[in-house]
């Protein structure tokens, strides 16, 4: 039974290929490529010669029994245009397949432009969401942002130069003028990487035609920290609390929760009235 490599291939930078990579492609039986003639100037470039097929996102299912076939005969890599496949592009349904009839899938790890750009963005990182191309009508835009605009983590989208304005004053007026990092034509020799707000990235990008494929890294909804409260304002609700009647160990519970104060130092003030 053969093996159906995903096989990360670079989005600008030839010399992002790993070596991994390299030799898969040599010793695949076959490669779907997401455009042929995009693959086959890699291929080139490394000096490889392995068959080629088309797999792309208007063929992917009436190919799915030519490669099905070719697995049954030995190892299948899966390329796209360029980036990690089956990451927006064509694959899921291949990988789908393939798991079904028993066969084993091996990614090969490389360049990803959403993780690229996250990671250089100087957003946080430990927690993000990828979605993908912002939809195309402002309608739509403006109602994905509002059904996301209250998560916590940081959000990823990619996006053409030609939505690249719009797409920008939707996500400013439907989640507030964030941090955002916009960055452009990674690992390319135009490569650049803009940080700043959401206002100031649509001013900076007005001022000349936007060119180049995009991904923009926009920061996840603050949590607002509550104040620490000053010992006096502490002690004064312990008294009050005492007072009332409450249970210590309720009232330490209590205050604690709206000071921000620990529980053990709630409990030494108690102690000392």
């Amino acid at each position: 039974m053969g093996i159906l490599y995903l096989v990360a291939t670079p989005i600008g930078n030839l010399e992002d290929m790993s070596p991994r990579a390299v030799r898969t492609l040599r010793e695949a039986r076959l490669i779907a490529a997401e455009d042929t003639r995009v693959t086959r100037k890699l291929l080139t470039h490394f000096g490889l010669h392995t068959p080629l097929t088309s797999y792309f996102e208007q063929n992917k299912l009436t190919k799915l029994g030519v490669i099905l076939a070719a697995l049954a005969e030995g190892d299948v890599a899966l390329v796209s245009d360029a980036g990690t496949p089956t990451i927006n592009d064509p694959g899921y349904e291949l990988v789908k397949a393939a798991l079904f009839t028993g066969h084993s899938i091996c990614p090969i790890p490389g360049p990803s432009a959403p993780v690229a750009a996250l990671a250089a963005s100087g957003l946080p990182t430990d927690s993000f969401l990828y979605l993908g191309y912002l939809p195309r009508k402002s309608s739509e835009r403006q109602a994905l942002a509002g059904q996301i605009g209250n998560l916590p983590c940081t959000l990823i989208f990619l996006e053409s130069p030609h939505r690249l304005l719009a797409a920008l004053k939707d996500l400013e007026s439907s989640l507030g003028d964030r941090q955002i990092a916009v960055a452009r034509e990674l690992t390319k020799i135009h490569e650049e990487i803009w940080r700043g707000t959401i206002s100031g990235a649509y001013e900076r990008f007005s001022e000349v035609e936007p060119r180049g494929e995009f991904t923009l890294v926009v920061a996840g909804k603050r949590k607002i920290e509550k104040q620490k409260w000053t010992e006096n304002k502490v002690i004064i609700a312990i008294k009050f609390g005492l007072k009332l009647g409450e249970i210590p160990s309720a009232l330490a519970k209590r205050v604690a929760e709206e000071s921000g104060w620990s529980r053990h130092d709630i409990y030494r003030i108690i102690a000392s009235q």
